[in-house]
């Protein structure tokens, strides 16, 4: 198994399918070339400060390595986000959490481009001219 270090590789997982859990959101993609399993860890600011998140991330990389990489499917991404119930939760309940988590039917999101970004292609003509803002004279 290798870790995803890279954040387009993170961002292509994101778009794939999810299954939620109160501890953690498992993403995962599968890929065309025959690369080992990869998974990646990540828990958002939103969940506390430095040491909780760090402590959160260490439970997750813990959780992967008691499990055994029979479950899960080759040639395939994987992404752990954390949540802050992570920390209180019971470890032995997350380890069977993330082995439903790979068993179970993943949901599948499809995601499009996200609104504001890149150029809008449903504009026909020319933009109009911004109005001008004039003082009164």
């Amino acid at each position: 198994m290798d870790r995803l270090r890279q954040r387009a590789d993170f961002l292509a997982v994101a778009n794939g399918a999810r299954v939620n859990s109160p501890a953690f959101v498992l993403q995962s993609r599968p890929r065309d070339d025959g690369g080992p399993i990869r998974i990646g860890f990540t828990v958002t600011k939103k969940n506390g400060n430095a040491p909780a998140r760090n402590r959160i991330r260490r439970r997750l990389r813990e959780l992967v390595k008691r499990l055994d990489p029979v479950s899960m499917q080759p040639h395939h991404d994987y992404v752990l986000v954390g949540r802050s119930a992570a920390l209180s939760r019971d470890f032995a309940t997350m380890l069977d959490d993330l082995r439903m988590a790979f068993t179970k039917p993943a949901r599948h999101t499809a995601k499009g481009p996200a609104k504001g970004r890149g150029p809008r292609t449903d504009r026909t003509g020319p933009r109009p001219a911004p109005a001008a803002s004039r003082k009164p004279d």
